[in-house]
């Protein structure tokens, strides 16, 4: 595939597989470097990381290895209402946090990380490729990363919002369907409209606009990824495949029940961080959607419920835990990183092998 070559050429990579990045702690850096050694391209995901600490952790990476790798941020947000009422999803979170043994849940204070300043810290390391979500970028931050020679991709759910993104400059469209594990990249509000299968997705997206696109949702083996390429896509984003990795930062309880789900127990809920998330039905994503109307927006949400959730993932209690995974759950392993990546080639070019045997006599 010719258009596919080009885009590994430019992103310095072997294989059409990026690791996607996973926000919270699961894309360690030795996740990050290994999935690079094997020849994909590694994300960091670095929206809740302050300035400092992406500046570390990329260094950390490039300290591992020598090959190109990303950093993600999710694009700037509203800021939500400060007057909005917390107290019933405080009352909801009391029993949960008795059960735990911490104290109360308390409203949270606003976050002090400012995108600016993190922008700046993606701009000041060595990585050689920059992802967004959850929206478009300020005025002159695209032209400013592409300027530093980092490949830019963005997160379009439909493709509205992939035409849009491409107007801004971006090198390449992440096509996430709806299948797709954690949080749903929707620019606008409508995140129902927005919930459009990966196969269906991807060859709209392909036939609307003039860059690569890079396929995302319910992908865990090669099978998928040479669906992908045969779709259009030039390269196939995977998250939890790679979240049962050994060097995913994920606690051990959340690892087990993304080996243990079925395909049918994830649901897109908003229980945990405000935002549209799909992950493993548990009972805290059960308990709170039942009182959905006193759901804070993101990211208040998010803050308040991490105490239950940091507190629950070191006690092992993967029913107060955001169980974030895809539709493809079955598909999962546990391997370490560079010898699935290693599998997900060699699954791949058995596929596409395979397709093109089926193909009938030709004149």
């Amino acid at each position: 595939m010719q258009d596919e070559a080009a885009l590994l050429q430019r992103l310095g990579i072997e294989h059409p597989i990026v690791q996607a990045p996973m926000a919270g702690g699961a894309t360690t850096v030795d996740l990050v470097a290994a999935v690079c050694r094997a020849g994909a391209l590694g994300f960091l995901g670095c929206a809740y990381s302050s300035p400092d600490v992406i500046r570390e952790t990329a260094a950390a990476v490039r300290a591992r290895t020598e090959r190109p790798f990303g950093l993600n941020l999710f694009a700037p947000q509203a800021v939500p209402e400060a007057s909005r009422d917390a107290s019933r999803m405080v009352e909801i979170l009391k029993g949960v946090h008795a059960e735990l043994g911490i104290g109360p849940p308390s409203v949270p204070a606003s976050s002090d990380l400012v995108f600016a300043d993190q922008l700046q810290a993606v701009l000041e390391t060595e990585a050689t490729a920059f992802s967004f979500t959850f929206g478009l970028l300020p005025s002159g931050a695209v032209e400013e990363l592409t300027g530093r020679g980092l490949f830019v991709s963005g997160t379009a759910t439909t493709v509205d919002e992939a035409i849009a993104l491409e107007a801004t400059g971006v090198d390449a469209i992440v096509a996430q369907g709806s299948e797709a594990g954690a949080h749903r990249g929707t620019l606008g509000p409508d995140f129902g409209a927005a919930m459009i299968g990966t196969m269906a997705l991807v060859p709209q997206i392909v036939d609307a606009v003039g860059i690569p696109v890079i396929a995302s949702g319910g992908i865990m083996d090669g099978r998928g990824i040479a669906a992908a390429l045969a779709l259009g896509a030039q390269a196939a984003q995977l998250g939890t495949a790679f979240l049962t990795c050994d060097e995913a930062g994920i606690p051990a309880a959340h690892k087990q029940a993304i080996i243990d789900a079925r395909e049918d127990q994830t649901r897109v809920t908003r229980a945990f961080s405000g935002r549209p998330a799909r992950g493993i039905v548990n009972r805290l994503m059960a308990d709170i959607d039942a009182e959905s109307d006193a759901i804070l927006p993101f990211p208040l949400q998010n803050a308040l419920t991490r105490p239950a959730r940091t507190a629950a993932a070191n006690q092992g209690r993967a029913e107060y835990l955001s169980l974030w995974a895809g539709q493809g759950v079955r598909l999962s392993r546990r391997l370490p990183a560079e010898e699935l990546v290693k599998e997900l080639a060699k699954e791949t070019a058995s596929a596409l092998d395979r397709a093109a045997s089926l193909r009938g006599p030709t004149e």
